[in-house]
């Protein structure tokens, strides 16, 4: 409260907040605070404090009965006992809330701002700025409560890995849509949350990781983390793929997210593959292939809705799509 702010738009390339703050917020904002790279904010959470946050964590998802014979019989393999540690990581880092007094925290989300939207300034840590990235109110952290520090250092690495960060620019510039749209109003808007989306993607992946269906590649490369973060930008890749050439809107996130997840589950390594295809070809992003999966048939609602808000989601039982 109390600050000031004002954004100017400019065509073609989003916005470029332009903003006057004043000192202090919970740490010296604007300019004052470098940029933080995925690798340097992993090793404070390395060495950070998490005991609260691992007691949270649990071995797999329970299975019983039939359920848990077919699983033993046909199921994906155990994650190898030496990556144990680096999954109840990535874990407790899901059950780690947004800490305004950890500057670690504070420095990440600032990162993901001014690398959205190119700005060279900071921004207040409340505001409708949070908003104009796609999450839902003033206060990020409330969005992340579902999956902690988890969620926003999967934000990190899609924009601070240089393969990837072409990707993450198009998705954020795609999902403010209506802001692009030309001087004669479209048929329909293909506009959504971009952090909220992200949070939903997060959710999926710790979910494909809890119930083992990424063990076998996490085995494969002797990683865990750099494995979630790549299934993270091979799943946010397909979403855009089918968003873009489907003609999604906000009216079909549901359905798409739970196709999302059935692909993460039960196809990874097609996801990996897609993702290994797209860096390595290192197309400019209208270069993208067109999904292979037939387009929507028959005519469907186009009325603007609200995307459904991010619950608080219970890691360690049932999920729910959010």
């Amino acid at each position: 409260e109390g600050q000031s702010s004002q954004r100017e738009w400019r065509g073609g390339g989003g916005f470029n907040p332009v903003l006057r703050l004043p000192a202090g917020l919970g740490g010296p904002w604007g300019g004052a605070a470098a940029p933080i790279s995925f690798r340097e904010a992993l090793q404070y959470f390395r060495t950070a404090e998490l005991s609260a946050c691992r007691k949270k964590v649990r071995a797999t998802v329970r299975r019983r009965g039939l359920a848990a014979l077919l699983h033993f019989l046909f199921g994906p393999p155990r994650l190898q006992p030496e990556l144990q540690g680096e999954r109840e990581l990535a874990l407790a880092m899901a059950h780690c809330g947004l800490d305004d007094s950890q500057r670690v925290h504070m420095r990440i989300l600032q990162t993901v701002y001014r690398k959205l939207t190119r700005s060279r300034l900071g921004c207040p840590r409340y505001g409708t700025h949070w908003e104009e990235l796609g999450f839902q109110g003033t206060d990020p952290g409330t969005d992340l409560r579902g999956t902690g520090m988890l969620g926003l250092m999967q934000m990190l690495y899609f924009v601070m890995d240089a393969r990837t960060l072409p990707l993450a620019r198009e998705i954020f510039r795609l999902s403010q849509h209506e802001t692009q749209a030309p001087a004669v109003t479209p048929v329909f808007l293909q506009n959504f949350p971009f952090c909220i989306m992200s949070v939903n993607i997060t959710r999926i992946v710790i979910q494909a990781l809890r119930e083992e269906c990424l063990s076998r590649e996490c085995n494969r490369r002797r990683q865990v983390i750099a494995v979630l973060n790549d299934v993270y930008a091979a799943a946010f890749l397909r979403l855009y793929r089918l968003w873009k050439w489907q003609h999604k809107t906000v009216a079909d996130s549901d359905c798409l997210l739970k196709e999302l997840e059935s692909s993460t589950k039960k196809k990874p390594k097609q996801l990996l593959k897609s993702l290994e295809a797209y860096v390595n070809r290192n197309a400019t992003a209208d270069g993208l292939q067109r999904p292979s999966s037939p387009s929507a048939a028959g005519s469907r609602a186009r009325e603007e809705m609200d995307f459904t808000g991010v619950c608080e989601v219970e890691l360690e039982g049932e999920s729910q799509l959010i």
